[in-house]
């Protein structure tokens, strides 16, 4: 980068991280039922998931470190209070309501159709929230 115009450039990439309490169950729900791809384990707790083109980094909390001094991280505490949440699209939210329920996701309620896009909520173990919208939606 040679000026301050220069972001974001080619090869910038957004990731997201989450936080697990429980890793191994984390990374079950991630990979069975959600049907995301390991793409590099890094440690034993920290690993890089591939999921509808993204990529997720999922860890356990822990405490400060050189680079961020006066943050901890920690799965979600308050989960009726939430800052951020996954958002996948995808074609068809009734049907991946559906099949994600068949591999034991549980969800806040059906799909609700609000006239401009169709969505549902759910939680995984940890409580992070992930909604699923459909994605091109016409209202009929």
């Amino acid at each position: 980068m040679t000026s301050t115009n220069d972001f974001p450039t080619t090869g910038v990439e957004l990731r997201y991280l989450l936080v697990a309490s429980d890793y191994a169950r984390s990374l079950a729900f991630y990979r069975d039922v959600l049907g995301a791809t390991v793409v590099r384990q890094i440690s034993d707790v920290l690993c890089l998931l591939s999921l509808g083109g993204s990529e997720l980094l999922l860890t356990v909390g822990g405490g400060p470190t050189r680079d961020k001094p006066t943050v901890t991280f920690a799965p979600p505490s308050d989960l009726n209070t939430v800052s951020s949440e996954l958002n996948i699209r995808v074609p068809d939210c009734v049907a991946a309501y559906e099949v994600l329920r068949s591999r034991g996701a549980e969800f806040l309620t059906p799909p609700v159709d609000w006239g401009y896009e169709i969505r549902t909520f759910l939680r995984d173990p940890d409580g992070h929230l992930i909604e699923l919208t459909q994605s091109g939606y016409q209202a009929s």
